[in-house]
């Protein structure tokens, strides 16, 4: 190849396999796992599970690898070892529990790897997979927010082949040009804007976990939906950007988009820009990596531009959704300014969640955790997990300290 860096690892390959696709999907009972599992069952013999992993929902976990009978099922959880042992009993399933047999399951010689525990608990998994050469599905946009370096680094040192799966980066992979890096002038990332779009930060400050979960167009997990109201989400997609496609973080933009059809853009020096368009389905990205280098059905529904009345666009308000200045210093920082960030937002966010924690205080904590820390410099993955360790701390003793001045 002509190129060298991060991106010349994301350039398609010719050719295709013949023989079913092995695979394991870490992370199965959360929204992608599930839409993943959909595909995989919609053409079963086209695809051979190696291994399905799961944290907390070990019934749906029992329920699944009773029907796509892997050879090994996981639970993250060790007190659920006996329940999914029973549950899989007579199946000839291997059972295991607890974080070693999550990345054990990660080290099993599937050819392809969906990448989609939430936060920072899918970077050792991922790393993993990475390590040994797979083509990894990346739904956790942490691992690459939190050690984004460090990954791309062990990726173009094994071979291993990196697709994303988040609507965006899909979009943007499928008509970025690879081979002309050099024409492009910039990336644009676009936002839905989340349920929140319209508010003032009052009304913001009044929202209840219920609210910022109901997203009006995607089906998501309450995590991620929480980061699309705050736009946080936004953020850590710059971030994971930054290092897939190898641009300065000057060149990546953000425009918000409410009907979330076009799912990202690439602007190319000549003044062309190429997007990617498609309802707001995840089966439509999960397809594309599922299938690569072909590409598959999928069942989402099909775009009819007869009846779409209007796409709109706005540039994002930062004095509202603090979140994307935040990750944009932060990417500027580097070093362990985007591991800090995203620890201090899942303390956050599950704060909220947990009726904790106003929602206008998720930006507040998350600066105030970045404000604490030191950026300094990442050089190994332990590197990466004591940062996160030490920010989640922070993060907890600030929402321990705002809980304290609200009662």
């Amino acid at each position: 190849m002509a190129m060298s860096g991060a991106a010349e690892l994301l350039v398609p390959a010719q050719g295709q396999a013949t023989e079913p696709r092995s695979v394991t999907v870490l992370g199965c009972t959360g929204s992608v796992g599930c839409n993943t599992i959909d595909m995989i069952e919609r053409d079963p013999g086209a695809y051979r599970v190696e291994a399905l992993t799961a944290h907390g929902n070990v019934d749906l976990l029992i329920e699944q690898a009773r029907r796509l009978k892997p050879r090994l099922a996981v639970t993250g959880k060790e007190e659920n070892f006996a329940k999914l042992k029973a549950g899989l009993a007579g199946t000839g399933i291997e059972v295991a529990a607890g974080r070693a047999a999550v990345i054990e399951a990660a080290e099993r010689p599937a050819q392809w790897v969906m990448a989609s525990i939430v936060g920072a608990a899918g970077l050792e998994p991922t790393l993993a997979a990475v390590r040994r050469g797979a083509m990894i599905g990346l739904a956790n946009k942490e691992t690459l927010v939190c050690a984004g370096a460090l990954m791309m680094k062990e990726v173009a040192q094994s071979g291993s082949i990196m697709l994303p799966v988040d609507s965006e980066h899909s979009a943007i992979f499928q008509v970025f040009d690879f081979e002309r890096r050099e024409a492009i002038e910039k990336i644009i990332l676009t936002a839905s804007g989340g349920p929140f779009r319209t508010k003032t930060v009052a009304e913001m400050a009044e929202m209840t976990p219920a609210q910022a979960v109901a997203h009006p167009n995607w089906s998501m997990g309450a995590k991620i939906s929480v980061d699309s109201a705050s736009m946080m989400n936004k953020g850590l997609e710059l971030i994971e950007a930054y290092h897939l496609f190898g641009l300065p973080e000057n060149q990546i933009e953000i425009l918000v988009h409410p009907q979330s059809v076009i799912h990202s853009m690439v602007a190319y020096r000549d003044g062309s820009v190429l997007a990617q368009l498609g309802t707001p389905d995840m089966r439509t990205p999960i397809a594309y990596a599922l299938g690569w280098p072909k590409r598959i059905d999928a069942p989402s529904a099909r775009l009819d531009f007869a009846k779409i009345s209007q796409f709109t666009f706005e540039a994002p308000d930062p004095e509202r959704f603090p979140a994307l200045r935040l990750a944009r210093e932060s990417l500027k920082a580097g070093g362990r300014a985007p591991t800090i960030l995203n620890a201090a937002n899942e303390i956050a966010v599950a704060a909220f969640l947990d009726n904790g924690l106003r929602f206008t205080d998720i930006a507040a904590v998350v600066e105030a955790v970045l404000g604490r820390l030191p950026a300094g410099v990442l050089s190994s993955i332990a590197d990466v997990l004591e940062t996160d360790a030490a920010a989640r701390e922070a993060a907890r003793e600030e929402v321990a300290a705002r809980r304290r001045n609200a009662a």
